[in-house]
């Protein structure tokens, strides 16, 4: 059996946390940002963590058990 190949997309939006959660990065940040409040951007600028039902599929791309 061949070694599973890391979902390449995947890999670059997507980091492993120490204790094995899904860290992503907020969505609406890449533009037309003049349009949304101070406080608005400044939420968007921490990352995340993904929710429960996502992590197993997100976890399977990037090959973590």
């Amino acid at each position: 059996m061949p070694k599973m190949k890391t979902h390449s997309s995947a890999k670059k939006r997507f980091k492993i946390t120490g204790s094995g959660k899904v860290k992503r990065f907020q969505a609406n940040t890449s533009h037309r940002m003049r349009n949304r409040s101070k406080s608005q951007k400044l939420r968007l600028r921490d990352a995340t963590v993904v929710s429960k039902a996502d992590e197993a599929r997100i976890k399977r791309l990037l090959c973590v058990k």
